[in-house]
């Protein structure tokens, strides 16, 4: 049975002050949680409303609340939704590692990282096959880190073959779309297009697959990682409060859809003048060193803040690959060397 309040009255000034009376008692009524789930008229939940006609003169305002067969026809269907669980994992066929380089705030070099891994990875060892596959689908950096362009061809299988540039296979939604075009796509858009770029790309044989992700812990990150078994994550940060709160919040979310953590790379963690040597710690000093502690993770590297890594990015020839004997890629072969070192994956 269902039980209904309804208020009602044709004098606008009734019909307001109506309003207001009733939805004070209609929110009263409720939790704090119904009260936020309650908007615009409709209840999320499906146990109970505010509902307010468009046309004629009454406003009816009626809370339903349902009965006990109801209510436990709705507790089996939400146990019928818990017991599917997560996606099963998936292994990415001819792909044997899979590592994610992610960041949880923007713009703190995580993309290239993630390139300047890849190909250090490669100049490591000569013998392992190494791919680049970019999940920023709104911001992809990797076309232009990487100096690709075009389309990718599809196989006999109607698989997309990866790009081909300094021995690394690259994918990226960057290939798929112009430039300058902007992708203003909803969520499920997003995520069909991250199912494509995981599922329907010809990558051969791969000893590593490097995943660029996008900043932040949302639905890529999480379908990532519930889809494909993932050997482990890299986060980058500065050392700045602002970048390691999100830092941390993303090295946590790993964490919880159990996805190993391999460190932290703080980048652009000083600056040297090339005129006086003098160092100046633009974003703080140490401060990814301090949040590494703090989640007893390792600190897998420290890149300084150089004009040539910018300049080596921004004209698509990647400074481990441009200059592989310069001061900065030292930086960079040892988070490498230290992934070799304490990590079998």
């Amino acid at each position: 049975m269902e039980a209904e309040r309804c208020y009602g009255t044709s004098s606008p000034r009734a019909r307001r002050d109506g309003f207001r009376i009733g939805l004070q008692v209609e929110f009263r009524a409720m939790g704090v949680w119904r009260r936020l789930l309650v908007f615009g008229g409709v209840s999320l939940r499906g146990c109970g409303g505010v509902r307010v006609p468009l046309g004629g003169s009454r406003l009816v305002i009626c809370r339903r609340q349902f009965s006990g067969a109801e209510s436990e026809t709705l507790k089996q269907r939400r146990s019928q939704i818990m017991s599917r669980g997560l996606p099963k994992q998936k292994p990415i066929e001819g792909v044997k590692q899979v590592i994610v380089v992610a960041s949880g705030k923007g713009g703190v070099g995580k993309s290239t990282t993630a390139v300047n891994l890849a190909l250090a990875l490669a100049a490591n060892d000569s013998s392992k096959a190494v791919g680049l596959l970019d999940v920023d689908v709104y911001g992809p950096s990797i076309p232009k880190m990487m100096n690709l362009k075009g389309n990718p061809e599809l196989s006999q299988s109607n698989l997309m073959r990866p790009l081909l540039n300094y021995g690394i296979a690259c994918m990226s939604m960057g290939f798929l779309v112009e430039e300058t075009a902007p992708l203003v796509w909803r969520g499920l858009m997003v995520m069909s297009a991250i199912e494509k770029l995981l599922r329907q790309v010809d990558w051969g044989q791969l000893d590593y697959l490097v995943v660029d992700m996008p900043p932040g812990t949302g639905d890529v990150q999480l379908s990532v990682s519930q889809n494909i078994p993932i050997s482990g994550a890299v986060i980058v940060s500065t050392p700045q409060d602002i970048a390691l709160m999100d830092a941390h919040k993303g090295a946590e979310m790993f964490r919880k859809v159990h996805v190993p953590v391999l460190g932290l790379v703080q980048n652009m963690s000083v600056f040297q003048c090339p005129k006086c040597k003098h160092k100046t710690h633009i974003f703080g000093a140490d401060g990814a060193r301090r949040l590494a502690r703090t989640l007893d993770l390792d600190i897998l590297g420290d890149i300084p803040l150089h004009l040539n890594i910018r300049e080596a990015s921004d004209t698509g020839q990647p400074i481990v690959f441009s200059q592989p004997e310069s001061d900065e890629v030292s930086y960079i072969y040892k988070y490498v060397f230290y992934f070799h070192r304490i990590y079998t994956f």
